[in-house]
């Protein structure tokens, strides 16, 4: 399981300024914070979560099984592989910047132990009413059965707005992120979800560049039964343009937003036009 209201959560650069900003927000909204980790100032507290030197401390008090990752890029590397040796189950990097080089290492390690990682670049991950591992929204929505996984941030925001104004709950909230290299794939997140008993519906939000969205098509055809809709963000991105991530450049035909939603229609995915169809046609469906 990715995360649940029981997860025991770690801040990895608690002490900063972006870990302490957050970290107040996760706690108000319900999340089990036991712990942060910030090297040198093992003793301290923030909010009532006391402080380590190091993850393997954090779990040896706490019984953590979760990370969040707020240390700056050139820290990144050695944060979050110390939380993935020391055996966290999902580690969440929300720091931007990382080096590719270093997100292959950790990809690696992630799938040589079999442990979750979410990010670069990432808002995280939300399950409405139940916990808040990021930096989303905290009134986005409220708890139900649709999952939203997405590339983008902020679209994101605005569409699961959308979905909670338009009264739907929603059973996830997952932040893949769009860096070239990253933890979980929107593949990987779709076929978690798919399996969810929570959730009955599969919102994608997907944006030009890479084939990300054509891989997922062919996973959805052979393995996934469940309705699932999707809006592909950048239909007027120009060729060969980077637009907003590091992975949202066209090359030739690969990457478009016309041939995403075309091997997307072809197996059945429901396309909205607008982010603000989203809504519409979950109701569609229900």
């Amino acid at each position: 399981m990715y995360i649940n209201e029981n997860s025991k959560v770690i801040v990895q650069g608690i002490t900063g300024k972006q870990g302490m900003f957050h970290t107040q927000i996760m706690l108000n909204y319900g999340t089990k914070i036991v712990a942060g980790v910030t090297p040198g100032k093992g003793g301290q507290e923030v909010y009532g979560v006391p402080v380590f030197n190091n993850v393997k401390e954090a779990i040896q008090e706490t019984s953590a099984d979760t990370s969040i990752v707020f240390v700056p890029a050139r820290f990144t590397l050695s944060a979050a592989m110390e939380s993935l040796n020391a055996g966290i189950n999902m580690t969440c990097i929300i720091t931007e910047n990382v080096p590719v080089f270093d997100m292959i290492q950790l990809v690696e390690k992630a799938k040589e132990k079999g442990l979750f990682l979410i990010g670069p670049n990432c808002p995280g991950m939300l399950i409405p009413d139940k916990i808040k591992l990021g930096i989303m929204p905290s009134d986005m929505c409220h708890y139900g059965d649709v999952s939203v996984i997405s590339k983008s941030g902020t679209l994101s925001y605005e569409i699961t707005k959308a979905i909670g104004n338009s009264g739907i709950g929603v059973s996830a909230y997952v932040g893949i992120g769009g860096d070239p290299v990253r933890g979980i794939t929107m593949q990987e997140a779709v076929a978690y979800y798919s399996e969810d008993p929570n959730t009955k519906i599969i919102v994608l939000i997907g944006e030009i560049g890479r084939n990300e969205e054509e891989k997922t098509a062919e996973l959805i055809k052979n393995n996934v039964s469940k309705p699932v809709i999707a809006y592909i963000a950048g239909k007027s991105a120009p060729e060969g343009k980077r637009m907003g991530h590091a992975g949202a450049i066209i090359s030739g035909d690969v990457g478009t937003a016309k041939g995403k939603i075309k091997a997307l229609k072809d197996v059945g995915v429901l396309i909205a036009n607008t982010p603000w169809e989203v809504p519409h046609v979950i109701k569609e469906i229900l």
